[in-house]
Parts: structure tokens; sequence; C-alpha cells
């Protein structure tokens, strides 16, 4: 195993989390029980132990046939437990600047005030913000776990988008929206045919897909190939890649090999019968009028992702006085490149984000720590007159679960 500074930093802030907890739990909050301490004390310690063994096995994990269905939840459990223990370590340490600052004030106190009596200069840990993270920690990991059921509870999101470009011959227009299937990720076959059931009964004139098919290589399609192929519209099923379809995540054995399997991938969308646009436009023609379909390939704003999108090229040749719609990856295009720069494109449909596959979404209110990376991260937003989707994807990665960002089926109403 090789060893780097990032892993060893993150092992180091993995061991000094886990002492700082259980020291706060063994020193006040089990105090009053030796009996229940012992096997509050003994579970902490096992958990522990067993979350760093996943750690240092999912490189061999893997790559064994059992790594989708059980080894993914497994390292799911452990992360769950290390987010678990880090937003307690917060509260503690919240109470423990408070009891340092109220400390450094009565020692002050005392030196300019000699003769004033000390009551002691221990201060006391406040019992309710130390049961506060404990209470806190808990509740992430139980909805953590309440989560695994939800990677397959696809939802069906409507939006209606006007524009006044829009041909009379499109009034009215259903087009299906997915992105990020990620169809690495699946174990359930029986699961997935039912979400492409539920898409195929909204009935779509169109239907688009923004990215991510696979989490890495052509070859975890499988038998979902199948399942996917069963998409069909009237006018079409069009897509286009994603950062993860270029194999950029895998340690390839030459160029030679990541380019092939890029070109399997393709070779897979057209067998499915999705129009895959590699950085190109077409009009979609419906009653002798038209509208143009602009897809780029991943664009990103942010340096830690590849940039293989090219819009100029994409666009050359479009009508401006057309409605436009443009399949684009990455929502950040839009804020950076499109607004600024391409100010006929009428509607950008996204993906990448999955809401961070956790969140809160709420009338009134969303909030899911994504945001805190992307300024625009799920839904509709407006600038002017250019409109911008973002799906929350039909799939998961990382984390085989969703907590409050269900996975999502669009269906986009247009109307002038």
């Amino acid at each position: 195993m090789r060893i780097t500074w990032f892993g060893i930093l993150a092992f180091s802030t993995y061991l000094l989390i886990d002492l700082y907890v259980f020291w706060v739990l063994r020193s006040h909050l089990l105090a009053g029980s030796v009996r229940r301490a012992g096997w509050i004390q003994g579970a902490y310690l096992v958990l522990s132990l067993l979350s760093l063994f996943i750690f240092f096995s999912i490189p061999r994990w893997a790559q064994t046939p059992w790594w989708k269905p059980v080894g993914m939840t497994l390292f799911a459990l452990a992360v769950s437990w290390f987010l678990a223990r880090g937003v307690a370590a917060l509260f503690f340490l919240v109470d423990d600047v408070r009891r340092l600052a109220q400390w450094g004030g009565s020692r002050v106190y005392q030196l300019a005030v000699p003769t004033a009596v000390s009551s002691g200069t221990d201060i006391s840990r406040s019992v309710f913000m130390s049961w506060m993270g404990v209470i806190a920690g808990s509740g992430l990991i139980g909805s953590l776990v309440y989560g695994f059921g939800n990677k397959y509870r696809y939802e069906s999101r409507r939006q209606r988008i006007h524009s006044p470009k829009l041909p009379a011959a499109f009034e009215g227009l259903r087009i299906v929206h997915l992105s990020d299937i990620h169809v690495g990720s699946f174990d359930d076959p029986a699961a997935v045919q039912r979400g492409v059931d539920k898409v195929m009964a909204l009935n779509p004139d169109l239907i688009f897909f923004t990215g991510d098919l696979v989490n890495n290589v052509a070859s975890e399609m499988g038998d979902y190939e199948t399942i996917f192929a069963q998409l069909k519209a009237p006018l079409g099923v069009f897509s286009v890649l994603g950062n993860h379809d270029y194999g950029d995540y895998v340690a390839w054995e030459s160029a030679a090999a990541k380019q092939a399997n890029l070109e399997t991938l393709k070779s897979i969308h057209a067998r499915m019968g999705w129009r895959l646009l590699i950085n190109e436009n077409m009009p979609i023609v419906r009653a002798g009028e038209q509208f143009s379909l602009i897809g780029v390939e991943n664009w990103s704003s942010r340096a830690n992702f590849k940039r293989y999108g090219d819009l100029s090229k994409a666009y050359a040749g479009v009508v401006s006085t057309d409605f436009q719609i443009l399949l684009s990856h990455d929502p950040s295009h839009w804020e950076t490149e499109v607004t600024a720069s391409y100010p006929h494109i009428d509607l950008t449909l996204s993906g990448h984000t999955h809401g961070m596959q956790f969140g809160v979404e709420i009338p009134g209110f969303r909030w899911s720590p994504v945001q805190y990376v992307y300024r625009r991260w799920a839904g509709h937003y407006l600038a002017g007159h250019q409109h911008l989707y973002i799906n929350r994807g039909f799939g998961f990665l990382g984390y085989p679960g969703r907590v409050g960002i269900l996975p999502e089926i669009t269906l986009i109403e247009l109307y002038r």
C-alpha cells in the first residue's frame, strides 16, 4: 500500500477525533455507571477498529464481486461512524472553548483582584452540550442508515418552462430529463426497471440524459443496457457525457485502453438508441417547425474536473432566432460561460451534483452541504430569460442511499 502525506493526515485526523470523543465519553458522560460505561466503551472501540479495518481493506475489496451488494454498504457505515463522531466532536469542542474562555476569564479576574475569593478554577463541562453532541452524532448515523432504503425511491418532479421563442408546434412539449445514472452502483435490476417504467409512464415526447451513465468503465452496463434501451420517445432520446464517463478515475494500463473504453461506451449509447451529442447541435423538427438542440462534452469551471467540452464548436451553425436547449453535465458551465457569452441559449439542462444525496427540501426552505461547493445545485434557476434546470440524479455514487434528496425523474413541459 502506497503511503502518502494525505493518507497520513487523514489517518491522524481519524485517530485524533476518535480519541477525543472517547475521552469525553469516558471521562464525563459515562462516569455515573461503571457497568453501562464498560459496555458502551467496548462497543465504541469495536466499531472504531472495524471502521479502520474497512477503510484499509477498500483497495482489495473494490475488485471483488461482492463489493456492490456488501462492501459499499459497509463502507458507507464506516464513513457514517466517522462523520457522526466528527459532528459530536464539534459540540464537544465548542463546549471546551467555552470552558477555556471561562477559565481564562476567572484567572485574569483573580490576578486583577488578588483579594477575590476563588471558588476554584475547575470549570465543569456542560452536560447539555455534551449530550447534544451525542444526540446529533447518533441522529446523523440514523438518518444515513435510513437513507439506504431510498436509493431506488424514484421521485417524479414537474417543471414548466415558458418562452415566447418556442415555436407553436412545440407548445406543451413533454421532455423527460434524466442525469447521473451511475449504473456501476446498482445492485437491483428490478428496482431500476421500475424507475424506467416510471419514465415511460410520463409519455415523453423527448428524453434527454445529461451524463454520467457509468461510474468508471463501460463494462458496468452489463444487463442494465437492455433495461435502459427501453427508454423511447417519438422525437428521440439524446445524451451527453459526464465527468465519470471518460474513465478518468481508473488507472489504465495505457492511453489506448482508456480510449477504447470510451469508444465502447459511445457504442452502448448507440445500441440503446440514444443519440450521443459530442460538441455538436442538431434541429428537432415537429410539424415543419424546429428548435436547436446543443450538446457539449463535460465542461466545468472547477479545476479538479477535466474540460472536454467546446461550446463554440457545438454552437457553430445554430440559428440565433431558434429556441435553443443546451445539454451540459456540470451546472457551473451555465453560470461561467453560457449566461456570459451565449445569451440566445434559452434552456440548459444539467446534473452532476446529485444534491449530494443528502439534504432538506421543504416548502420555503432547502439545504444541502453541496450548496457550499455549487451555488446552483438542484432544481430550476433563472437569469434574465435564460433557464437552468439541475436534475438531482437517477442513481447514486459512493453513499448507497439518499437522505432528503431522492433520485429524480424530471418532466419538463414547454409553453410559449
